[in-house]
């Protein structure tokens, strides 16, 4: 792959001479591998303009022909799979295993949106159930909410954009793309592949940058909804700084997993070990803390132990690697020590936590107390705790007692235990014999608390997207 660039488009124009340019690293050799070249301020006033001016014409478009674009962009990313899969792995430093995954799941995302986008209906409304109505009807439609920020994160470069332009795009809205820089030229790269798909050039604007373009964007008034993904004080500081506009956050998690008396062992380290370290922990509803009863503790320990021991770390671009590295050393550096600190009030480390540049080995903490930043934080890289529990009541009581509330889950195989904890456990979604590390792209996606708010999949995502704008007839028809 040859030397690789990131490059803002806006007002239907790639920007690079004379911007400020940074260097893409490959997190996991650590070598130069492209140019990255920043936006400027007067840049983004620009895509702030055009974006303000080009809203008419993209709500315009018909939805046939908007869901017609979004399936020709998923065709040609499914002919462009293997090099999407190998560009992510190489800035990203996540597995070909993963990546390859992230591309399908893209390409699903593109075409529900696509479908999605014919399927914009509103709905009659009698008036005669009112004294003052008799004879009047109202009818509703779906409208575009106009200007979309996307702000996404770098741990699932394509797939969570696919999440905000996709659904945006089928709502008839103009886009602002402003992608997280470690990842940027994965953003570049789509947005390429989306103008290729026949995409209108002042339907999109992709701005490369950092936090102060961040905020250049949030608090302008001509964005009209913010589609965030990220942290939960970027969230934070997007909610108190954006003004009167929609606000759409999926923000951090700290999964929790009960591993119930009854459960099935194997099953459950299995998943556990799979979904703990998939992308080096980099996710959101990555396994965090598990609950283990304590008859299974033993067992359960051993097994999965077995199975942690058994993944490969090693180069993103082999396809043997099951664990490739983190986004970079400062994370990597900073997830060491907070698995030192973990050991320092008490944790028993039992495999893993050795750190190699960006590079991690999964690492297993046994019984750390509740206040390790392993266990009341977002770890956001390759570490799990084993946390043991005697009553239920006592494990949903822990995994409730978070800042998050994003998704959980629970082995078991009473269909009342699963149902009670389904109802107790406070978080946007439940997996039942499964790890809080489960999604797929056409359901509804997000959190509560400091997790977020809103709900992602194209269905649910259009829904936020688009304004009921109603027409009254008071006379009826």
């Amino acid at each position: 792959m040859s030397s690789l660039r990131a490059l803002s488009y806006i007002n239907g124009e790639w920007l690079d001479t004379g911007r400020v340019k940074t260097d893409i690293i490959n997190p996991y050799s650590g070598e130069r591998i492209g140019t990255s070249y920043l936006a400027s301020s007067e840049d983004i006033e620009q895509a702030l303009s055009s974006a303000q001016h080009a809203k008419k014409q993209i709500a315009g478009i018909s939805a046939i022909e908007r869901s017609r674009l979004l399936t020709k962009a998923a065709t040609l990313l499914e002919e462009q799979k293997d090099h999407f899969a190998k560009l992510i792995s190489l800035e990203l430093g996540k597995p070909l295993k993963n990546t390859r995954d992230e591309v399908s799941r893209s390409i699903e995302t593109l075409a529900q949106s696509a479908e999605e986008a014919n399927r914009l209906i509103g709905e009659t409304i009698p008036g005669n159930v009112s004294s003052r109505g008799q004879g009047a009807m109202a009818m509703t439609f779906k409208v575009p909410v106009g200007v979309v920020l996307a702000i996404t994160p770098f741990n699932a470069p394509l797939n969570l954009i696919c999440h905000k332009v996709g659904p945006a795009f089928a709502g008839g809205n103009v886009i602002i793309l402003k992608p997280a820089p470690q990842t940027s030229a994965v953003a570049t790269a789509f947005v390429e592949l989306l103008l290729e798909a026949g995409f209108p050039e002042a339907g999109l604007q992709l701005v490369i940058g950092g936090v102060d373009a961040g905020k250049q964007l949030v608090t302008d008034d001509r964005t009209n909804l913010i589609s965030f993904t990220g942290g939960a004080a970027g969230g934070e500081h997007i909610t108190t700084s954006a003004g009167l506009k929609k606000v759409l956050l999926e923000l951090g998690g700290n999964g929790a997993t009960i591993v119930h008396h009854d459960a099935d062992i194997e099953q459950a380290a299995s998943m556990c070990a799979k979904t703990g370290f998939s992308n080096s922990g980099q996710s959101c509803i990555s396994v965090q803390r598990i609950y283990v009863h304590q008859e299974m503790m033993p067992s359960f320990t051993e097994v999965l132990k077995q199975k942690v021991e058994q993944l490969v770390v090693g180069d993103p671009l082999s396809s043997e690697s099951d664990i490739g590295c983190m986004v970079d050393v400062q994370a990597a550096q900073r997830v060491e020590a907070w698995i030192q600190e973990a050991e320092s009030m008490g944790a028993q480390l039992l495999c893993g936590g050795k750190r190699n540049g960006a590079s991690i080995t999964p690492a297993i903490l046994l019984n750390p107390p509740k206040q390790a930043k392993v266990v009341c934080e977002e770890v956001f890289g390759p570490v799990v705790s084993i946390l043991p529990y005697e009553e239920l009541e006592e494990a949903i009581k822990e995994a409730n007692d978070s800042r998050y509330g994003l998704q959980a889950g629970i082995f078991t195989n009473q269909l009342d235990v699963a149902l009670h904890a389904a109802k107790e456990l406070e978080a946007g979604g439940v997996v039942i014999n499964g790890t809080s590390n489960f999604r797929l792209d056409h359901w509804p996606y997000g959190g509560i608390k400091r997790s977020g708010l809103g709900r992602e999949g194209p269905r649910f995502a259009i829904e936020e997207m688009t304004e009921t704008k109603m027409v009254v007839l008071p006379n009826g028809l």
